[in-house]
Formats: C-alpha cells, sequence, structure tokens
C-alpha cells in the first residue's frame, strides 16, 4: 500500500508541475503585448549521457548519439525578448522520447540569442515513469534572417533522468 500512495504522490506532483508550467504560459502569452509570431523547424545531432552503474566499479558514464527534429513558435514581446516553446522528436537507438522546452529567449547580442528554460519530456520505451522535467540551456546564432545554428544543454534533476547536448540548425518558415 505504500509504494502505491508513493507512486500516487509522484504522479500528482508531476501534473501539478505541467498545470502550474501550462497555465504560466497561456497567462504570459494572454497578458503580454506579443508583437509578432514566428513558426519555423529544426533539427540536428543529440549526444545524451547516461551514468551506469557497472558492478563494484561504481558509476561510469555512457553516451549515446542519436538525431532530433520538430518545430517551434517564436512569440516576440519587444526587440530583445521571446518565449519560443519547441516540440521535439528524440531518436537515440533504440530509446525514444518527446521534448518540449518552454524557453525565455533573450538576444544578448546581434544575431545572437541565449535560452533558458524547463522542459517536459515524454519517454516512450525507456522508463517506467515516463514523464520527466528537465532544464533547459541554448544559445543561437542567426546565420541569415531565415537560418539559424544553435547548440542546447539538457539536464536531468532526478537519477534516471539523462542530460543531453544538442547541436543543430533551425529554418523560420
Amino acid at each position: 500500500m505504500g509504494t502505491f500512495k508513493f507512486e500516487v504522490k509522484q504522479v500528482m506532483k508531476k501534473r501539478l508541475i505541467l498545470v502550474i508550467v501550462t497555465l504560466t504560459l497561456t497567462n504570459l502569452l494572454a497578458f503580454s503585448q506579443v508583437k509578432k509570431v514566428d513558426f519555423g523547424i529544426k533539427g540536428g545531432l543529440n549526444l545524451t549521457f547516461f551514468n551506469v552503474e557497472q558492478a563494484d566499479f561504481g558509476p561510469n558514464a555512457r553516451s549515446e548519439t542519436g538525431y532530433y527534429a520538430g518545430a517551434y513558435v517564436d512569440f516576440e514581446i519587444d526587440e530583445f525578448l521571446s518565449i519560443q516553446p519547441e516540440l521535439l522528436y528524440v531518436g537515440l537507438n533504440d530509446f525514444r522520447f518527446l521534448n518540449a522546452p518552454i524557453y525565455a529567449k533573450y538576444e544578448v547580442a546581434d544575431k545572437f540569442n541565449l535560452m533558458v528554460g524547463p522542459s517536459l519530456n515524454y519517454f516512450f520505451d525507456f522508463f517506467t515513469d515516463k514523464f520527466k522535467v528537465r532544464g533547459d540551456l541554448s544559445a543561437a546564432y542567426q546565420i541569415t534572417p531565415a537560418l539559424n545554428a544553435h547548440i542546447k544543454y539538457t539536464l536531468g534533476f532526478e537519477v534516471l533522468a539523462p542530460n543531453g547536448l544538442f547541436f543543430g540548425l533551425g529554418l523560420k518558415l
């Protein structure tokens, strides 16, 4: 009975986090003065890092190489600040998941942006507990008005939440 109670609390905690993030984003977009909305696609290379226990030798870092592809929407708030939610499909060998970061995007220099925010993740086959919240930190450089190169680091907050490094290109449609 104790395990069931713990699992229910974990599920409720994660749903509460999802509701809070959704309401915050909805309120921010509804009450802010969105000046411009851009849509785009992105994709590239993903390196995911796992800590694997190796018998009596302790933790051993292991990495897997994969790909990601998806879409984004960029809601411009002012000249330097925007909100950019994304939905990415990530594949690493037999390991598949959806990654949905919600970024606060800030232009720190001409053509150079920094983005930070929570990352909502749904793992299809790997974990028993399939929904995880992670943190993302990203940087992007505008090569042309429509094309950018980006890199992001995703940090897992739980023991079984792998960290990832993404390198890719984005195309504004």
